[in-house]
Order: C-alpha cells, then sequence, then structure tokens
C-alpha cells in the first residue's frame, strides 16, 4: 500500500479571514523549494524521485460559493474514501478545519474504533458559529454527534468558553489544556487520525494562520507529540495539516513548519506500513 497526499483547497465557512483554500500550493513549494532536503527526522527519505512508498494525487477542484458547501464536503469524502479503498493512509493539506469532517468520515467508515488526536488552540466544537454549521469551528460536534468516533483527545487548547466546555462534557472530550499539559500523550490503541492545525502552535512559529493566539507550542514540543503517537503502538492511518493562511505568512516561515510537519507525518504513515 502506498501513502496518498491530497490538497484540499477549501475555506469558504472559514470566519474572520479566507486563505486556507492558498495552502496546498503554498506547502507543496515549501516541500520542493530547495532549502530543505526531503529526510524526515528518522532519517527516512521521501524524495518523489527514489522512493515509490507515497504519491501525490494532486489538489481537489471544490467550489468557493459558501452554498454549495454540501457538495465541497462530499467530494472531499468521496476523495478521500476512493484513495483509501485499497487499505492506503491518507495525509491531507490544507483548507480550514472543516475539511477534517468529512474525511474523519471516510477513514471511520473503513476503521472502526476510531481515535483522533487533535492539536489546535481552538476546540471547534460550536454547534454552530455565527448561525453556521458548516464553519471551521464546528467540524468535531459535526463528528462527534454523528458517532463516528471512539476517542477524541485535545491537545494546545488555550480558548474555551463556556459554550465549548459543555460541548466538550456532552461528547466526552478528552481536552488537554495547554496551561496544564505536561507534553505527555495518554497511552493509544487501535486506529489513530492526526489532525494538526497550525494555529496550535504559538504565532511566533506560526505566523500565518487567520487566528493568532499567543501562549502555544513550540515545533519542538509538536513534533516530540507526534513522535510519541508513532511509537505509541497504536496504528496512524489518516492526518491532515489545516488552517495555513498564506496570505497572512512572513517570508513563507509558517509554510515552512506546515511542510516540515507534513514531512514528519508522512514518514509516520509510511512506516506504519512496514
Amino acid at each position: 500500500m502506498t501513502v496518498k497526499l491530497l490538497g484540499v483547497p477549501y475555506d469558504a465557512h472559514s470566519s474572520f479571514l479566507r486563505g486556507p483554500a492558498l495552502a496546498p500550493v503554498a506547502i507543496r513549494a515549501a516541500l520542493t523549494c530547495g532549502s530543505a532536503n526531503w529526510c524526515t527526522e528518522s532519517g527516512l527519505d521521501l524524495d518523489p524521485a527514489t522512493t515509490e512508498s507515497w504519491i501525490d494525487l494532486g489538489d481537489l477542484d471544490l467550489s468557493d460559493d459558501p452554498a454549495r458547501v454540501a457538495d465541497a464536503l462530499r467530494t472531499v469524502r468521496d476523495v478521500a474514501a476512493g484513495a483509501i479503498a485499497d487499505g492506503s493512509p491518507l495525509l491531507s493539506l490544507g483548507g480550514d478545519h472543516i475539511v477534517t469532517w468529512p474525511l474523519v468520515q471516510a477513514v471511520s467508515d473503513r476503521h472502526d474504533d476510531l481515535t483522533i488526536v487533535h492539536f489546535d488552540a481552538h476546540p471547534d466544537l460550536y454547534d454552530h458559529l455565527d448561525g453556521d454549521r458548516f464553519s471551521h469551528a464546528c467540524p468535531f460536534a459535526r463528528i462527534m454527534e454523528e458517532g463516528r468516533v471512539a476517542r477524541l483527545l485535545q491537545f494546545g487548547i488555550r480558548t474555551m468558553n463556556p459554550h465549548q466546555r459543555a460541548q466538550a462534557e456532552r461528547f466526552g472530550v478528552e481536552v488537554h489544556q495547554f496551561r496544564d499539559w505536561d507534553g505527555g500523550i495518554p497511552p493509544l490503541t487501535g486506529p489513530v487520525y492526526v489532525t494538526v492545525d497550525l494555529d496550535a502552535l504559538d504565532p511566533a512559529f506560526a505566523p500565518g494562520v487567520s487566528h493568532h493566539e499567543p501562549g502555544g507550542m513550540s515545533t519542538r514540543q509538536l513534533l516530540g507529540a507526534l513522535r510519541q503517537i508513532a511509537g505509541s503502538g497504536a496504528t496512524v492511518v489518516g492526518a491532515d495539516v489545516v488552517e495555513l493562511n498564506p496570505t497572512r505568512d512572513l517570508d513563507d516561515v509558517t509554510a515552512m513548519v506546515a511542510a516540515k510537519i507534513a514531512r514528519e507525518l508522512l514518514g509516520v504513515l509510511i512506516t506504519m506500513q512496514r
């Protein structure tokens, strides 16, 4: 089985700012810009010229008309389902966080008792934001109310409000607020889906996001957490990197961080197949 890479350029229901639809192009440009090589920190060489361990499926063609959100999300789900039909893991790049919903729909159809490990400044558990149930602030409410996953763990959270606290209690979400986090990942078993919202990182490390939330993770802390997941004994079956907003980036710093995280996640997914 070959790991699949998929770009999801969608942000029609972003609040505050648009821009994450531009992320797949920006992340691929950072991956191939020549300022870094293709090796993961474990030494795995992912150079597409010399390995067949992963393939790039390109970017989806999605309407940016907010009124066509159901069609866009259906396309994401259906293409993701086709990509993993042979048992291959999938890594998705870009879009805002609502794209995780259809991606998890596809993955959870194939894997029972799925655990989601979610890195973010925000819980994204709103029932709706300003009346919009398709907002990028709502994906985990949609996922949990469908009963598609066994467990949701959240790390980096530092913006909980009373509504989202109530939602976390309602759905049994394991929220590890960043102010109290010791850097550890609890024991994991079974299939795991990893979703990384880049604003889990402090804006000093990732300024190219729509919502700057000071007091976040360092890049090294996030990479360390991914390493723990890889060594947990669970099987990572899919992942995404979302919420890069290139219109706010500084000298492509955040795009390079996103590329670094994507490269490490690719390495984890490939290693899981061996």
